[in-house]
C-alpha cells in the first residue's frame, strides 16, 4: 500500500463549476506490480499545471475523487518488465496517453486521455509509486535535478507543438511574441524559440516578469496594461524584419484586435488556451492578411521525445519558481500554498513539490526512496 493526494468532495457531492474549491484528501491505495510492458516507479518530485486548478474548481470534465492529482513528475525505477534498469533510471512521464504520432491531433480523440484527477484516466502523478506503460517513459536529461525533471513533460511539450509544430515559425531570425510570460508554458517556448535563435518579445501585466524574461534571452517586452502597449511593441521590432511572425497566445480576448497590424502577410497565431477570454476576437482585417489562428493542446509520444531531445541537447533548464518539500503525509499545506500561487497568478514558472518517500517491498527487495 502506498500514499496518494486526490480531492475531496464537499458533503458527499459535487460542487457547483467555479464556486466550489475541493479541499486536498490523503488516501491509502494498493501499490500494483508492473505487468509485462510496464515499469513500477517511485515518484520523485511532480509539478503542477493549471489544469489542476480547474479540477479543484470544478472547472475541467469528468474530474474524480478518487484518481490522484497531478499530470506532471519525475522518479526512479522501482521495478519493471520492461527495458528500464530498476533502481538507476530516472524517467519522467508523458503526461497523456494514445496519442502516437499524427502531427493533426489524436488518431482518436476518444482514446487520448491525460494524466491526473479525473475519471478519463486511471493515473495521476501525486502518489508515492506509480505503475506506467515503458512505452509513456523518457530518460530525465542528465543535467536536470528531479524538481527540474518534474517540471518539463506538460509546459515541455504543449510548448513544443505551439511552437515547433504549429507557428510554422521555428527558424533563426523569426520574430515570435509570447504573451502572459511567466507560466510555465509560455516560458518553455521562451526557452526554445531563444534556443532556436529567434528574437522573442514578450507581454506581461509584471515589469519584474519582463525583466526576469530578458534575463532569459527574451529581446524585449511590453505591459499589456498599458493603452498602447502594441505600439510599444512596434518600436521593440528590428528595423530589418519590422513585423511578428508569430504570435504563442495563451490568452485569447482581442490578441488579434491588438497585433493584426504587426502580423506579416500569413502570419500565425497559435492559441494554446483561453485565460482572458473563452472567445478569440478575429476581424476582418486579419482575413484579408492571410492570418491564421491555429489551436494547439498538448502533444503525441513523438513529439515528446523530440522535445526531450532537445532540452538534453541544448542543455535547457525549466524554470521553477518554488519548491514544496516533504513526505507525501506532510504536503496538503505546502501544496494549498502552491495552489494559492497559482491563482494568483504569482509564479514565474513551475511550482513544484519534491515528494519524500519510504521503504516499500518489491519483487526486487525492499528499497528506500
Amino acid at each position: 500500500m502506498h500514499k496518494a493526494i486526490t480531492i475531496k468532495s464537499i458533503d458527499g457531492s459535487p460542487g457547483k463549476p467555479g464556486a466550489v474549491y475541493y479541499p486536498l484528501d490523503l488516501v491509502t491505495i494498493p501499490t500494483p506490480e508492473a505487468k509485462d510492458g510496464e515499469v513500477l516507479v517511485r515518484v520523485r518530485a511532480v509539478a503542477l499545471n493549471h489544469r489542476d486548478l480547474f479540477i479543484r474548481q470544478h472547472l475541467y470534465p469528468a474530474i474524480s475523487f478518487t484518481t490522484p492529482l497531478l499530470s506532471d513528475g519525475c522518479g526512479i525505477v522501482e521495478s519493471r518488465r520492461g527495458p528500464y534498469r530498476s533502481g538507476h533510471e530516472r524517467v519522467i512521464f508523458n503526461p497523456g496517453s494514445g496519442w502516437a504520432s499524427n502531427p493533426d491531433g489524436p488518431e482518436n480523440n476518444e482514446i487520448y486521455k491525460i494524466f491526473g484527477g479525473t475519471k478519463s484516466n486511471p493515473i495521476g502523478t501525486l502518489q508515492e509509486f506509480i505503475v506506467i506503460p515503458a512505452s509513456e517513459l523518457e530518460i530525465v536529461p542528465s543535467h536536470l535535478t528531479d524538481v527540474e525533471a518534474a517540471a518539463l513533460p506538460l509546459a515541455g511539450l504543449t510548448a513544443w507543438r505551439a511552437f515547433r509544430t504549429k507557428s510554422n515559425n521555428a527558424e533563426a531570425g523569426r520574430n515570435i511574441l509570447i504573451t502572459g510570460i511567466g507560466g510555465g508554458v509560455a516560458l518553455m517556448v521562451l526557452q526554445f524559440a531563444v534556443a532556436t535563435k529567434c528574437n522573442v518579445f514578450v507581454t506581461s501585466s509584471s515589469e519584474e516578469k519582463i525583466a526576469r524574461a530578458k534575463d532569459l534571452g527574451a529581446r524585449g517586452g511590453v505591459n499589456y496594461k498599458d493603452v498602447d502597449w502594441d505600439q510599444k511593441l512596434a518600436s521593440l521590432l528590428p528595423s530589418s524584419r519590422p513585423y511578428i511572425d508569430a504570435i504563442i497566445d495563451g490568452a485569447g480576448g482581442d490578441i488579434v484586435l491588438r497585433t493584426y497590424k504587426l502580423i506579416k502577410s500569413g502570419g500565425v497565431v497559435v492559441s494554446y488556451g483561453m485565460t482572458t477570454s473563452p472567445k478569440l476576437a478575429f476581424p476582418m482585417q486579419a482575413v484579408l492578411k492571410n492570418i491564421e489562428v491555429r489551436g494547439s493542446t498538448m502533444g503525441s509520444r513523438s513529439e515528446f521525445g523530440k522535445m526531450v531531445e532537445f532540452v538534453a541537447e541544448k542543455g535547457i533548464r525549466p524554470v521553477v519558481e518554488r519548491v514544496v518539500e516533504g513526505g507525501i503525509e506532510e504536503l496538503r499545506e505546502g501544496l494549498d500554498g502552491l495552489f494559492d500561487d497559482m491563482k494568483e497568478g504569482r509564479q514565474f514558472g513551475k511550482l513544484v513539490v519534491q515528494i519524500r518517500g519510504k521503504e516499500v517491498a518489491t519483487g526486487n527487495g525492499s528499497n528506500k526512496l
